[in-house]
C-alpha cells in the first residue's frame, strides 16, 4: 500500500497521472498531445508524471517540459517502487483533486476520450475506463496474436472478479477521488494486476463502473513483456480470487 502523502498538490479539477517506466522517446509527444488537448477545455487540469525508477531520460524529458502552461499545470513526481500499479498509486494517492485517473504514455486510446470521461464523472459516476472490447470499440491498430490470445485468457479470469466490466486492462481509468484513495488504500497489487484489484475493490464499496467504447491503437515499445509480466499477472489474479 502507498502511505498518504502529507503535502499534497494544489486541487484542480481534473488531475491526469502517466505512469512512466523508459518512456523518454514518447513524452515529449504525449505531453505536447495531451497540454494541447486540455488548454481547450472548460476545466482546470494538470499533468502528473509519475516517473518510476526509469534508467533513461525520463525524469529530465518530463522535467524540461514543465513550464507556465496557462491553466495546465505540469509537475514530475518519483516512486521507487517498480511496477506499474505502485506508479499509479503513487499519482492517485498524492493527489487532492476533484477527479484523477491515469493513461499510458503510449495514448493507444485517445485523449479526446477526456471529454466523455469528465463529463460521465460531473454526472455522477464513481469510476469511467476506456474499454476495447465494450460494445461499439474497435481496434485501429491490432495487438499481435499472442497478445491478442493471452488478453482473452486473461479476461476470463477476470470475469467473476470484476462482473460486467469487459475490458479491466485497457490503461485509461479515471475517478471520483474519494472513492478511489479508499480503493487504492485497500490494493496489494503492484504489477500489472493492479487495474483488476483496484475495479473490484471499486465495485466492493458499491460504485458503478462506467465503460467507454474507444477507438484503440496497438503502439510498439510496450513495457509489458508477456513472460516476464504475464506469468505474474495471472498469478496475482489467481491469488485475487482467493482473498477478495
Amino acid at each position: 500500500m502507498v502511505p498518504r502523502s502529507s503535502t499534497r498538490r494544489a486541487r484542480v479539477d481534473v488531475e491526469i497521472v502517466i505512469p512512466a517506466y523508459n518512456e523518454a522517446a514518447r513524452l515529449p509527444r504525449t505531453l505536447r498531445d495531451t497540454v494541447d488537448f486540455l488548454a481547450d477545455r472548460p476545466w482546470t487540469s494538470r499533468i502528473v508524471v509519475v516517473d518510476n525508477g526509469s534508467v533513461d531520460e525520463t525524469a529530465a524529458v518530463a522535467r524540461a517540459a514543465v513550464r507556465p502552461r496557462g491553466r495546465v499545470d505540469l509537475t514530475v513526481i518519483g516512486c521507487s517502487r517498480p511496477g506499474k500499479g505502485s506508479a499509479v498509486q503513487r499519482g492517485l494517492m498524492t493527489s487532492g483533486s476533484q477527479f484523477v485517473g491515469f493513461f499510458d504514455a503510449d495514448m493507444a486510446t485517445p485523449v479526446e476520450t477526456l471529454e466523455a470521461t469528465v463529463r460521465a464523472l460531473q454526472d455522477g459516476a464513481v469510476a469511467v475506463i476506456a474499454s476495447r472490447h465494450a460494445p461499439g470499440a474497435r481496434f485501429v491498430q491490432p495487438q499481435p496474436v499472442g497478445r491478442r490470445l493471452g488478453g482473452s485468457a486473461f479476461r476470463a479470469l477476470t470475469r467473476s472478479l470484476v462482473p460486467g466490466v469487459h475490458d479491466t486492462q485497457c490503461g485509461f481509468k479515471f475517478f471520483e477521488r474519494r472513492a478511489v484513495q479508499r480503493a487504492v488504500a485497500r490494493c496489494r497489487t503492484t504489477g500489472f494486476a493492479f487495474d483488476v484489484e483496484l475495479l473490484a475493490q471499486i465495485q466492493r464499496d458499491g460504485g458503478a463502473i462506467v465503460e467507454l467504447p474507444v477507438a484503440w491503437t496497438d503502439h510498439a515499445g510496450s513495457t509489458f513483456h508477456p513472460v516476464r509480466d504475464g506469468i505474474p499477472s495471472f498469478g496475482a489474479v489467481l491469488s485475487l480470487r482467493s482473498s477478495l
